[in-house]
């Protein structure tokens, strides 16, 4: 196993943490459960768009930031997914795995990393600078290899753990309804993205798949989101990012496109304060089937 150089461990100072325990990646989720399908909007009556029943709430519960970001939007052309914590809540098995390896390396004198290290640190972040990051006295190439190891160790968890956050297969449903141009961009090795997209069944959904590490510069800068936005000859006037941390928020504002924040894992003040146009806690928030409702192609197709 690795083991990293004394001064590496030393180049952090981390609150304690909390005992570490399995529960975090182990804990019951309870089955996710996606009702009726969506309820189409017409010109005749366009009532909130509403894909399950628990999301079944009137639109003007909405905040007034969700319409003030339709008007620009509409009509919606193209959107745009981030995948860990946006597809998928998979930070609980992603730090599980940082936690348990660095602890094993020495990192930190032994002492397991906190959420709130994992979130302000490593969330989000592309491997080759987390490598730097995390061992800055260690020989790169031997950081590099904790970092395939720590994702062997995902992608061994992940199948018996991953579940789509709530209201994404009715989102694709809408999304597929209206043939808007869509692509997956991530900072996760392709290995990764590949699993969980197969594991989620939406392999054949995102007829482009964006890899961070394949391009001159992963998020936090746009070109992830640039390249996706060439790729599928999308504007990004009309188009939509969702994203779970502010690495990847930074990005989508940097590409030029409004980024819509899920509150999955990380604080509500980082995404803000990276640029979030909307925080939503899920597919299935109120906020967001307002928005929807607005920039819905077909709908101001009608108005027109």
């Amino acid at each position: 196993m690795l083991s990293p150089p004394a001064s590496s461990a030393a180049a952090f100072s981390i609150s304690a943490p909390s005992p570490p325990t399995s529960s975090i990646c182990n804990a019951s989720r309870g089955r996710i459960s996606f009702g009726g399908g969506e309820k189409r909007t017409t010109a005749k009556n366009r009532g909130c768009i509403s894909w399950t029943v628990s999301a079944a709430t009137p639109a003007d519960m909405a905040a007034d930031s969700g319409s003030a970001l339709s008007s620009k939007l509409a009509p919606l052309e193209a959107v745009l997914f981030d995948i860990d914590g946006t597809l998928v809540d998979s930070d609980p098995i992603h730090f599980c795995a940082f936690r348990d390896l660095l602890q094993q390396v020495g990192f930190n004198e032994g002492v397991p990393i906190t959420e709130e290290f994992y979130s302000a640190t490593i969330s989000g972040g592309h491997n080759d600078d987390l490598a730097r990051a995390l061992f800055p006295d260690m020989d790169h190439e031997k950081a590099m290899k904790f970092m395939d190891d720590k994702e062997a160790f995902f992608r061994k968890l992940a199948p018996g753990q991953l579940k789509p956050v709530d209201g994404l297969q009715d989102l694709c449903k809408w999304i597929e309804g209206r043939n808007l141009k869509r692509a997956a961009v991530t900072n996760a090795p392709r290995a990764n993205a590949e699993l969980i997209l197969s594991l989620l069944g939406l392999t054949d959904f995102f007829p482009v798949l964006i890899i961070g590490s394949e391009c001159d510069r992963a998020k936090p800068f746009p070109d992830p989101y640039l390249k996706a936005l060439e790729l599928i000859n999308a504007s990004p006037d009309h188009t939509i990012i969702f994203e779970d941390s502010a690495s990847g928020i930074r990005a989508g504002v940097a590409a030029g496109v409004p980024v819509v924040g899920l509150t999955t894992g990380n604080p509500e003040k980082a995404l803000n304060d990276a640029g979030a146009s909307l925080l939503i806690k899920d597919f299935q928030d109120p906020k967001l089937l307002s928005m929807l409702e607005e920039i819905d192609p077909t709908a101001v197709e009608a108005k027109g």
